[in-house]
């Protein structure tokens, strides 16, 4: 799934290519990926003749700020979207097009068909399923050793079950879980509320250090990930244990060890971060 680097990328490069733009029509192949409103014919009936003004981010969401709606979408596993001419082939795994007065198109593909699409009323998406639940951004000053601390306290999950939690920091997700843990080599099954002050502070300065890092090189391209202009993340030639199991720590040249936390495959090295 792309994590916050990811569809942060994906952000920046959509907004390169569809500020401006009226949506002239909307074609919906896959009903399922319009949540909000629950009739998917509605959702394609109030967006022509809305102006796309900017895209943000939340977490993992991708906001799309129109005239006079939010129109919040989620990648899920394999989510894209591309800008295309109107008579490009069409791809079979495309579910919604947005049909631009320019003669280009906004189309979102989706092999497994996971993405969700909520349209509100501008003003109303933060206060309302799926965002109003999120915890602060990562790379936020909310998001503070101050912050973390007053949240490890109230918990004895596992630290890595605690970040990858979306309610307590958004899109930190397996991937950057992993990285940053080892960065502040603190083992990935600690309890949350054995970590001291000194601990939190380095966890919370790597986490939006890799994040950051990550952001940089476009994101990390372990599978499937691609940008909205076809292109891959780089932050994978970086990665210190993740998908990196067998191989020799970059630290202390021990074996890097996988095992399951918090229902995850969870990469870390034995030796650099005892438990």
């Amino acid at each position: 799934m792309p994590e916050l680097p990811e569809v942060e990328t994906v952000r920046k490069t959509l907004e390169q290519l569809v500020i401006g733009k009226e949506i002239e029509a909307v074609a919906i192949h896959w009903p399922n990926i319009i949540k909000k409103p629950k009739d998917h014919e509605q959702f394609a009936r109030e967006l022509p003749g809305q102006r796309i003004e900017a895209v943000g981010r939340r977490g993992k969401f991708l906001l799309f700020y129109l005239t006079d709606y939010t129109l919040v979408s989620h990648l899920r596993m394999e989510g894209k979207y591309g800008v295309y001419k109107k008579e490009d082939e069409l791809d079979k795994h495309t579910h919604v097009i947005f049909s631009f007065k320019d003669e280009t198109e906004l189309r979102y593909k989706d092999v497994r068909k996971f993405g969700t699409m909520h349209l509100f009323p501008k003003g109303e998406e933060e206060g309302q399923l799926p965002l109003s639940q999120l915890g602060p951004e990562p790379l936020s000053a909310e998001f503070s050793p101050e912050y973390l601390s007053r949240a490890l306290k109230r918990t004895n999950r596992s630290i890595k079950a605690v970040i990858l939690d979306q309610k307590v920091v958004v899109g930190v997700g397996n991937i950057y879980v992993d990285e940053s843990l080892f960065r502040a080599k603190i083992h990935p099954e600690r309890p949350a509320s054995s970590l001291k002050p000194e601990e939190i502070d380095i966890l919370v300065d790597q986490i939006k250090k890799t994040l950051a890092e990550a952001i940089k090189q476009g994101g990390s391209t372990i599978r499937t990930y691609l940008n909205s202009q076809g292109q891959i993340g780089m932050f994978q030639q970086q990665l210190l244990v993740y998908d990196r199991a067998g191989e020799l720590c970059t630290e202390c040249g021990s074996h890097i060890d996988k095992i399951r936390v918090a229902g995850r495959g969870t990469h870390y090295c034995p030796n650099c971060q005892k438990k």
